[in-house]
């Protein structure tokens, strides 16, 4: 029977690697089908095009209207020469016809029914999705003495005549009128206006911008645009022009349907912009360091010069754009929930320069013609790649060297995934934008094109993303991840025995060893990996279908919950092997960032303190340097400025280090720690306000024979309690030390409860000038003794996890 039995087993193992081996297959098949579906399409609209272009050469200069337009491109908008596909686009609309233009962000798409609106007779009608769109075309026009306007919700009752009169006047001197889509749909008296405009001989064309907004296969899908879908049999004669920068194969024949114009000439310009430097980034865990390293960026990079930060909430924006204005930075914040003025405000500032950067959500953007842009970041994921690719478009329209960087943390898919789940192709998208981040290899560009249904190769990138730019310091290593993925997957086969569900924090919890109890597995070991891999992990598993997202509803919000998905029996039952590639740092590569520039009101630090290498956590040593370690007494004049200019360079024993700190030593400038946790030493005496810790050392506020102890680390019996020191970045001014207070008296719960708590947040310059007031210091308890002086590091880059 034993025999039996082994046979049994054999069969069963063979069984389970088929399997395997089909499901494998059956997963290339779907995808080769898709992309014959997609290389199919493409070929028909090339085919088609050729036809079009065989019967009629759209880039000739010989139309009636030629002479005109070359006229009114140099006298109005005083430009010389056309970008390619703009006279093609142009002189298809003006002769009447549909067309649908395909051209990535800056490229030029609003001049190609600007100018023909200039030189045709009537009103061009444009559609829009937002009012920051209208807006910045509207400021460009009126510039340019062009006249435009638009009709929405601000408009008044006057401003609303005056444009239905001019709608109808043969005379009137309007060229362009912008509105959003819910006007088309929702205003009947509009739309009566537009019958009489179009029976007048007055309706120029159509233009529908972000056209791929009809779609609900698109990233951007508006149902108001569906209703786009009636005015070509409303106004049959009138040409309809169709604009976006990011439309795939499918959503290009979806928009067809939907406005009735299947055999509309289709223009498309490559998707590449050469002047964009594609870089994604692993974003820190908490917001204040999030904010430290786009203020090291901004500053030491951008200085001076403009750019957007988009966030995921209005309340990120807000508090993004709060934080950076505390630290210098002139930044405006701008939201769909801000007046329709406050937005027109801000908008305006950043267009003159009054405001340097703007954070803002997907809100701004669409439309956006400003130059100069020279960085677009993302403080948290686009939602799909097109909006990645659009809002990183912004950048660089003068054609100069501009940085794309996006902030990536497995987190932020998650609060996404809650909110696009319902949509159409919304966790497909996500999934798209969490496969560009996690991707440690290919040309950023290639995966870009790849989206849009474009071949490219690599080798033109030039060096402009970050795995392609020679100088840079990561390479990849392949990691066998194969028991990693196991051990999450039996994690989760403990919560569903136990009846838990278990959201990607609390997966990852236990994953470390922390948590409930009851979901950690006694014969998995605590991982030792770093909590970066780990999130890479739970991705990876995420997009290969070994995990899948769980949406359950509350009352107050929708959660996202982990359970093993439709692949993960194949991991467990079968002999497969998974490894993925890291992106780690290589052997001996170094960088050096610029320092930023130093306050006004601060000495400016040393030679040898600006050109301080950028601190790594995966170093193997812990070195404090400072320009002086004399024992000094303080001077009464030194304030808590000249603390924050302490230079410190700051490297860890470890690169799982927590940030806390050990006990205080005097005297060592070196120190090398075996431990996970390094040990603070004194930096900068002479400059800083740190106590020499002798009984030597006496308080500015102070005489010798004052009643209060000395404080001395051998004597006095002196209990110190080690509390967490904080750390805090060099432009802030208001720091906070933590407490330094007397041992705490036993007292009644009636007097207990009288007691209000000490503030932390009281100024050092308040505390400072009174020997009976509570010294502020960096979380010290000290027996007995209030002359010791605050303890700060005074290094904004700082890798300690405070």
């Amino acid at each position: 029977m034993d025999a039996y039995r082994e046979d049994l087993r054999k069969v069963k193992d063979e069984l389970t690697e088929v399997e395997v081996l089909l499901q494998d297959l059956l997963d290339r098949q779907s995808s080769l089908l898709q992309q014959k579906d997609s290389l199919e399409k493409i070929l028909r609209e090339h085919s088609e095009s050729s036809k079009e272009d065989t019967a009629t050469d759209w880039n000739k200069n010989d139309f009636l209207w030629s002479s005109d337009l070359n006229d009114k491109l140099k006298s109005v908008f005083k430009l010389e020469k056309l970008r390619p596909m703009q006279l093609q686009t142009m002189n298809v609309t003006l002769s009447g016809k549909d067309c649908m233009l395909i051209m990535p962000t800056g490229g030029g798409k609003s001049l190609c029914f600007q100018l023909p609106a200039v030189v045709s007779k009537g009103i061009t009608l444009v559609v829009s999705p937002l009012i920051s769109l209208m807006e910045d075309q509207l400021m460009a026009l009126e510039a340019l003495d062009v006249h435009a306007t638009t009709l929405n919700a601000s408009t008044t009752t006057a401003e609303a005549k005056s444009i239905f009169d001019a709608m109808t006047n043969p005379k009137a001197t309007l060229k362009l009128l912008y509105v959003t889509p819910e006007k088309l749909a929702k205003s009947k008296r509009f739309m009566n206006k537009l019958e009489k405009m179009y029976q007048v001989g007055r309706f120029a064309r159509l233009v529908i911008d972000e056209v791929h907004c009809c779609s609900q296969w698109g990233h951007d899908f508006r149902p108001d645009y569906k209703f786009l879908g009636i005015m070509k049999r409303q106004f049959p004669e009138v040409p309809i022009l169709g604009l976006t920068a990011t439309a795939t194969v499918n959503v290009l024949e979806d928009v067809k349907k939907i406005l009735n114009i299947p055999k509309c000439q289709l223009f498309r310009a490559s998707f590449n912009r050469p002047n964009l430097y594609y870089q994604v980034r692993p974003k820190p865990a908490t917001q204040i360091e999030a904010l430290d390293e786009i203020q090291k960026i901004i500053q030491s990079r951008f200085n001076g010069q403009s750019g957007i930060v988009y966030c995921f909430s209005r309340k990120d924006s807000e508090e993004v754009t709060s934080g950076l204005q505390k630290r210098g930075i002139r930044s405006g914040c701008y939201h769909a929930n801000l007046s329709s003025q406050e937005r027109s405000r801000i908008h305006h500032m950043w267009s003159t320069g009054k405001v340097l950067v703007v954070v803002a959500t997907i809100a701004f953007g669409m439309g956006i013609d400003k130059p100069n842009v020279r960085f677009v970041i993302h403080h948290s994921i686009s939602k799909s790649m097109e909006n990645l690719y659009q809002e990183s478009g912004r950048a660089g329209r003068d054609e100069q060297r501009s940085e794309c960087i996006v902030f990536y943390r497995l987190a932020d898919i998650f609060r996404q995934s809650t909110m696009v789940f319902t949509e159409q192709t919304g966790l497909k998208c996500l999934y798209g934008i969490l496969a560009y981040c996690l991707d440690s290899k290919r040309c950023r560009r290639s995966m870009i094109a790849q989206h849009f249904g474009e071949s490219w190769d690599a080798s033109q990138c030039d060096g402009m993303c970050d795995h392609c730019d020679l100088n840079s310091i990561y390479t990849s290593t392949t990691i066998d991840i194969t028991n990693h993925c196991k051990n999450v997957l039996a994690i989760l086969k403990q919560a569903t025995e136990t009846d838990q569900r278990v959201t990607a924090l609390k997966l990852v919890d236990s994953w470390f060893g922390k948590g409930q109890a009851s979901l950690k597995v006694k014969d998995i070991k605590v991982t030792t990996i770093s909590k970066e891999k780990a999130d890479i992990i739970i991705g990876y598993m995420l997009l290969n279908g070994y995990l899948k997202e769980d949406f359950h509803f509350t009352a107050y919000t929708t959660i996202s919950y982990i359970l093993p998905g439709p692949k993960a029996n194949l991991l467990l039952n079968g002999n497969r092997q998974i490894s993925f590639e890291f992106k780690v740092k290589a052997l001996g590569a170094t960088k050096t960032l610029k320092s930023s520039p130093a306050p006004t009101n601060t000495p400016k630090p040393s030679k040898e303190s600006s050109n301080t290498p950028k601190p790594s956590k995966e170093s193997t040593k812990t070195h404090l340097s400072s320009n002086s370690m004399s024992h000094n007494k303080l001077s009464s004049e030194s304030s808590s400025k000249q603390i924050l200019n302490s230079s410190a360079t700051i490297t860890f024993s470890n690169h799982q280090n927590n940030g806390n700190l050990g006990n205080v030593k005097s005297g060592k400038t070196n120190l090398e720690t075996p431990s996970k946790k390094p040990k603070l030493v004194v930096i900068n005496r002479e400059n800083s306000q740190l106590s020499s810790f002798t009984t030597d050392h006496v308080s500015p506020n102070k005489t010798k024979n004052n009643n209060s102890k000395s404080f001395n680390s051998k004597g006095n019996n002196c209990k110190i309690k080690k509390r967490k020191p904080v750390i805090s970045d060099s432009d802030s001014d208001g720091l906070d030390f933590g407490e330094l207070s007397a041992p705490k008296k036993k007292v009644s719960k009636k007097e207990r409860s009288k007691s209000t708590p000490n503030s932390q947040g009281k100024k050092i310059a308040k505390e400072r000038n009174s020997a009976s007031e509570q010294a502020v210091t960096a979380g010290f308890n000290v027996n007995g003794s209030i002359d010791s002086v605050p303890i700060c590091i005074g290094d904004s880059d700082s890798d300690f996890d405070t």
